[in-house]
């Protein structure tokens, strides 16, 4: 019986792989060491890279760079509400062209992690499912439901042929080694009782059924069945086990920072902290880990959920953005990735064993009986540095590091001690070239039309009562007008002694625009806490009609949660008028409401650029409600761009039609608790490392380069509160400076060892390199040998220096695209004997 089940596991599980490299498919198994690929175990590095959240002219460099930095796979999610917007209709163009992605990472001889889901969390819209879903009759969200399942059946279905008919999957000779369904659902599971339970079994066996070839995970799910690979997420997976003795020990999200919010402060990550993350989990038996995100991108158009994401997405991964390399953090796991793959031979061969080293200190050691040894060593204490002995040695371990030895002798790195250099990225502002007139006034550069308040659309509707937002617009808009209007006669209490009343409303969130008789009276925002509001405002009354317009808005849907797909939006109520002194109340709630779904702008389809509706004359500044147009010139070459909303309030912006997100500058951090630097020992979360106190967390905003052309570009605006749009700027980002520091205490550079020579002792080495292959150093900003203090961009000497430093790194770096440079007295002399000695360079590339 066990050997029929083995053989109907290998069945199941039975897959192929190839990349452009491989002239035939491949076996993908797994066994309760790691994936099995042609036969051979594997020790295997991934990176998320989502799709649309970059372009597809993007996506080959993306790649690339992920491949110089040593991952094996790239993964994903499919983003079904992108996918299918209207159900049965689907779109997989530009940057929806999941099929071109996955290709592209095949031709980079990459595998793919296909995330399935369909629920993908991932700070999208509505975690990623259409809102058309929501409207089934008798549909409830990731339970054990007939309607739910049958559509994630269907689209997940549709998915899984789609990847078949261009042969992408292991099976047919394509990139993809894994799939996964559902996602996290072990966080919020209890929430569904049995029912939860019940779901997940049949999700796996739904998945099962389609016949990958290919074995499936789903991660936080303890109780995943077989032979589903059940996966750990979080920012540490090294304690983590399988829930079978047959599964690998997989980490599908190491979180290589976390996203922002808008309000909120940005969080960073340390690199030496991440490299602590996936050195320990190798160290502890892993064999695959995912950086979540390896890229994080761009929430362009309304994609960003939450609610308040910020259209930035850039997570703090090695890869920014902008799809420039963020060092040393990229190149210091290129360096952790590299010393792992010289152990692979010895972890995939046997299981660790764990020699004691003492409180703290861990010794992991993988030895086979043909002799291959390869050993990690860890000081897992958050303050102090140890000294430790092992198979005779003594090694020195920072606190919170691990050490990696491929031949239990040698260490090769250690992750608190970083080789890579520093880059210093930095945008150069200029302002928007426009195609000015003789008269060379910016303001005649731009049109503008104001969005009427109230109902201007000839489909609004009248109902009873105040509607739930999101079951009424179905998300078409981020914008519902609530329109009213009560009438005063003379002698109403409300208006005797001349007396105020107050206007009282509760909303679910997210904002609140409230216009009395067409002029705003008050706006409100919920960024934190339940997202709700309720706001009292002062008004007063006309006799006769009075008008009253609320305008309520989303900022993301949610998407996250046990029934987050529940959670609502809008004005719900109650509503009021009160007297001021309290004493009267005139409810609003029941009375009868007219409602808009969307601005008469977008039914115009103003951001596009045409339309016969723009006004030229008396340019109006600090308006709300105002859609602004103009043209620009690009700027020269081929930098990344970024457009600068400083001086505008908030709103959505388009280039070419094209939307670049929701922006929002005007609202800032709270102050305090920030810093530049920050202590990388010790466990690691969300709001441990963080900067940007006390300032907007996003003022530039990401224009992909394709997205224009030299001249003639039309951007579009849509101001909800109030700015100038001739403040907006636009900026190139660049690399500036390039730094490196290292110790005498360094290990060499990973990239020298040589398993032949494991006797030669190689000194530490500072190495420099251009990031692009026409540059050469220019300049070098700062060199010091002795105990110089500081970071890249503002090194200082210490009181130890050798003034042979600048004119030896100069003849060694000037004019060349790399250089690399001994860090030892050897080089520079001894300006202090007895004491630990390190080389700071800086240096410019031109």
């Amino acid at each position: 019986m066990k050997k029929k089940m083995m053989m109907l596991l290998m069945v199941i599980c039975l897959g192929v792989v190839t990349t452009t490299s491989f002239a035939a498919a491949s076996n993908v198994t797994y066994d309760h060491r790691a994936l099995v690929i042609d036969g051979k175990r594997r020790v295997l590095v991934s990176g998320s890279i989502h799709y649309p959240r970059s372009t597809p002219e993007m996506w080959p460099d993306l790649i690339q760079k992920s491949k110089d930095g040593r991952l094996d796979i790239i993964e994903t999610y499919v983003f079904w509400n992108l996918h299918e917007p209207v159900r049965g209709q689907y779109d997989f163009s530009d940057r929806k062209d999941l099929v071109k992605f996955v290709k592209l990472v095949g031709e980079a001889g990459l595998y793919v992690h296909l995330r399935i889901g369909p629920y993908v969390c991932a700070e999208w819209n509505y975690g990623g499912f259409p809102l058309w879903l929501h409207f089934i009759p008798g549909i409830k969200f990731r339970t054990d439901n007939e309607p739910f399942k049958d559509e994630m059946k269907r689209f997940t279905t549709y998915i899984v042929d789609l990847m078949k008919k261009n042969d992408l999957y292991a099976s047919q000779g394509g990139p993809i080694i894994l799939s996964q369904i559902e996602n996290e659902y072990g966080n919020i599971d209890s929430a569904y009782g049995s029912a939860g339970k019940s779901y997940i079994k049949w999700a796996a066996n739904m998945a099962v059924s389609l016949d990958t070839g290919v074995p499936w995970v789903m991660c936080q799910q303890s109780d995943a069945p077989a032979p589903i690979i059940n996966t750990c997420n979080g920012f540490y997976c090294d304690q983590f086990t399988p829930n079978s003795n047959q599964s690998p020990k997989l980490w599908t999200e190491n979180w290589s920072g976390w996203f922002t919010s808008f309000g909120g402060k940005i969080p960073y990550r340390p690199v030496e902290d991440l490299a602590f993350a996936v050195a320990r989990f190798y160290q502890r038996g892993g064999s695959m880990q995912n950086y979540y995100m390896y890229h994080g991108g761009t929430n362009f158009d309304r994609t960003s959920g939450g609610p308040f994401i910020t259209t930035t997405y850039d997570y703090d991964a090695p890869i920014d953005e902008y799809g420039i390399i963020r060092q040393p953090k990229w190149g210091h796991l290129k360096d952790v990735h590299k010393a792992i793959k010289l152990c692979e031979a010895a972890m995939v061969a046997t299981d660790p064993t764990y020699p004691s080293l003492g409180a703290n200190l861990e010794a992991t050691v993988y030895k086979t009986q043909s002799g291959l040894c390869s050993a990690f060593l860890a000081n897992t204490d958050t303050h102090s540095d140890a000294t430790v002995k092992f198979n005779g040695n003594s090694y020195h371990l920072p606190a919170w590091s691990v050490s990696i030895l491929p031949d239990c002798k040698n260490v090769v790195l250690n992750t608190a001690k970083i080789n890579s250099m520093a880059m210093l990225p930095k945008f150069i502002p200029q302002s928007l070239k426009y195609n000015l007139d003789s008269s060379g006034d910016i303001q005649s550069t731009w049109s503008w039309f104001r969005e009427p308040v109230g109902i201007s659309k000839t489909q609004a509707f009248v109902k009873s009562g105040l509607l739930e937002q999101i079951n009424t617009t179905a998300d078409k808009s981020d914008y519902l007008w609530y329109s009213s209007s009560i009438t005063i006669k003379g002698d109403e209490p409300y208006l005797q002694n001349g007396s105020q009343t107050v206007l009282h409303i509760q909303s679910l969130g997210h904002g609140l625009h409230v216009f009395i008789n067409g002029k705003l009276a008050a706006t409100r925002y919920s960024p934190t806490g339940d997202h709700k509001i309720s706001v009292d405002i002062p008004a007063t009354l006309n006799t006769g009609n009075n008008a009253i317009d609320l305008l309520s808005l989303t900022v993301g849907l949610a998407n996250y949660g046990a029934f987050f797909d529940l959670a609502g939006a809008g004005v719900t109520g109650p509503a009021s008028f009160r007297s001021s002194n309290g004493g009267l109340t005139l409810d609003l709630s029941s009375q009868s409401w007219t409602y808009q779904v969307g601005l008469k702008g977008e039914d115009l389809d103003l951001a596009s650029g045409g339309s016969s509706n723009w006004d030229s004359s008396a340019f109006p500044k600090n308006q709300p409600l105002t859609w602004y147009k103009t043209s620009f010139s690009a700027p020269d070459g081929n930098d990344p761009l970024a457009l600068d909303f400083t001086g505008m309030g908030k709103g959505e912006a388009w280039v070419n039609g094209q939307s670049i997100g929701r922006y929002w500058p005007t609202l800032s951090s709270p102050s305090g608790g920030c810093s530049d630097h920050c202590d990388y020992r010790g466990p690691y979360k969300s709001d441990k490392c963080l900067k940007n106190c006390g300032k907007p967390p996003q003022q530039l905003y990401h224009v992909p380069r394709s997205w224009v052309k030299p001249s003639g570009n039309v951007l579009v605006v849509f101001e909800e509160i109030g700015g100038n749009p001739t403040k907006i700027s636009i900026a190139t980002k660049q690399v500036g400076s390039m730094c490196s520091h290292v110790s005498e205490t360094h290990p060499a550079p990973v990239d020298m060892w040589d398993t032949d020579q494991t006797d030669k002792k190689l000194g530490p080495m500072l190495l420099l390199e251009c990031p692009a292959p026409h540059q050469v150093i220019s300049s070098i900003k700062f060199a010091s040998f002795g105990t110089p203090q500081g970071s890249c961009g503002s090194y200082t000497h210490g009181k130890c220096r050798s003034f042979q430093a600048l004119p030896i790194v100069k003849k060694a770096c000037v004019g060349a695209r790399s250089c690399k440079i001994g860090v030892s007295i050897d080089t520079f002399g001894d300006p202090c004997s007895g004491v630990k000695k390190s080389l700071a360079v800086e240096a410019i590339c031109g």
